[in-house]
């Protein structure tokens, strides 16, 4: 059987990428600007909130949404030391970012099939313990599964937190009907190379709250007063010339600079207008995917399904009862051409950074610990050929029958 290596996640660039970074850089400036401004007026109206804010990744997306929620009188819960609810089941990055604006993340256990928090989980940590203490839910829609926003945002009301969702990699995930990164105060997106809507490094943070958007927009600059969506400053025009010193090097908080260039917008941009071109292509590879895998379902735990659903790759979950063990599976895969990834350590027992946290949970995550130990996924990318797709079939077929 071919040989061909089929990614996790690829990029295809054609011609009408390398014209969109060649616009660029006739245009005269590659440092944010038009092509920036003009991507976050599209992103929000497909997301469906009012407003967008681009950053250079999605960390930086988390760290500045948070830093705006720790900068705003509104939100006095919102303070040094509080505890943010979120998943031990995710990227690290969320994780980081909690650690890096001086909050403290509280983990609970996540649903085995969907990896989204349980909000019993949230609801038992809350009720017993100092709920002055908490100040935010954080769900993670990971993989393109949606957290139970609807519960969640119940028990925020009930205990007056805020919901904020990392919802990286969901972009066009429908929930009850609304986009994911609709149903709190703010969400974060990624647009790594990997993610649902691509672009190699950028991020995003999207709310309905002004004061929130103009925060960040400030944040992502080193903290700097200007705030509008473009300057206009080359064109002899400023909202803020009343201000006794120049607004660009005029700081009202201590920021960063997460600022984007033009390049990941114009490439961004490409891919918005192809969105549900890309989340149906994504779909359809999981649906032939499951079609042909499910005969192995005895052994292993396949994605869900939902038209609803905008899927960043293909999860798969060994089954307790089954004497498969997942590195073996993997290795086997690889040598058919067929590249995997593990499905993310548990945060608190199973990453280094975090091991201060490994005696407190042990034994208190063990969806999480399991998940760990023995999910990964594959690729179901939009790139992806129907020859590519027989490769992986052939080759769980190949593997299979030596396991």
């Amino acid at each position: 059987m071919s040989k061909k290596m089929i990614l996790v996640g690829d990029y295809v660039i054609g011609d009408e990428e390398k014209k969109a970074v060649m616009d660029v850089l006739n245009s005269g400036r590659i440092s944010e600007g038009k092509k920036v401004a003009k991507f976050e007026r599209e992103f929000a109206k497909i997301i469906g909130t009012k407003y967008c804010v681009l950053v250079n990744s999605g960390t930086s997306a988390l760290i500045a949404a948070l830093m705006a929620l720790l900068n705003d009188e509104r939100f006095p819960k919102v303070k040094k030391g509080a505890k943010v609810i979120t998943s031990p089941t995710t990227y690290i990055a969320t994780s980081n970012a909690i650690k890096l604006v001086g909050l403290e993340p509280v983990f609970v256990d996540v649903h085995l099939e969907t990896f989204d928090i349980i909000p019993d989980q949230v609801e038992k940590v809350l009720s017993e313990g100092n709920q002055d203490e908490f100040c935010i839910i954080l769900p993670v829609h990971l993989m393109g599964y949606p957290a139970d926003m609807n519960k969640l945002n119940d028990i925020a009301r009930k205990y007056n937190l805020i919901t904020f969702e990392d919802t990286a990699q969901a972009h066009g995930t429908k929930y009850k009907g609304k986009n994911t990164g609709t149903l709190s105060l703010l969400a974060d997106y990624s647009f790594y190379i990997a993610h649902n809507i691509q672009v190699g490094e950028m991020g995003a943070v999207v709310t309905d709250d002004e004061k929130i958007y103009k925060t960040i927009k400030k944040i992502k600059a080193n903290g700097r007063v200007c705030d509008c969506v473009v300057c206009t400053r080359s064109k002899g025009i400023c909202p803020k010339s009343d201000l006794e010193r120049d607004p660009r090097f005029s700081h009202e908080f201590i920021g960063y600079n997460f600022k984007t260039m033009e390049f990941q917008a114009a490439l961004g941009l490409i891919q918005l207008k192809k969105f549900n071109e890309i989340i149906k292509k994504r779909q359809d590879n999981l649906l032939f995917l499951n079609k042909y895998l499910s005969k192995y379902s005895e052994y292993l735990i396949l994605p869900k399904y939902s038209k609803d659903y905008s899927y960043l790759a293909y999860p798969i979950i060994v089954r307790p009862q089954s004497k498969i063990r997942r590195e073996e599976l993997c290795a086997g895969l690889l040598r058919y051409g067929v590249e995997t990834r593990p499905l993310f350590y548990c945060i608190p027992t199973q990453q280094q950074s975090f091991k201060k946290y490994k005696e407190f949970y042990l034994n208190k995550l063990p969806n999480a610990d399991y998940l760990g130990d023995n999910a990964f996924y594959i690729g179901c990318h939009q790139y992806l050929t129907k020859e590519d797709l027989h490769q992986v079939v052939s080759a769980f077929d190949l593997v299979m029958k030596k396991l």
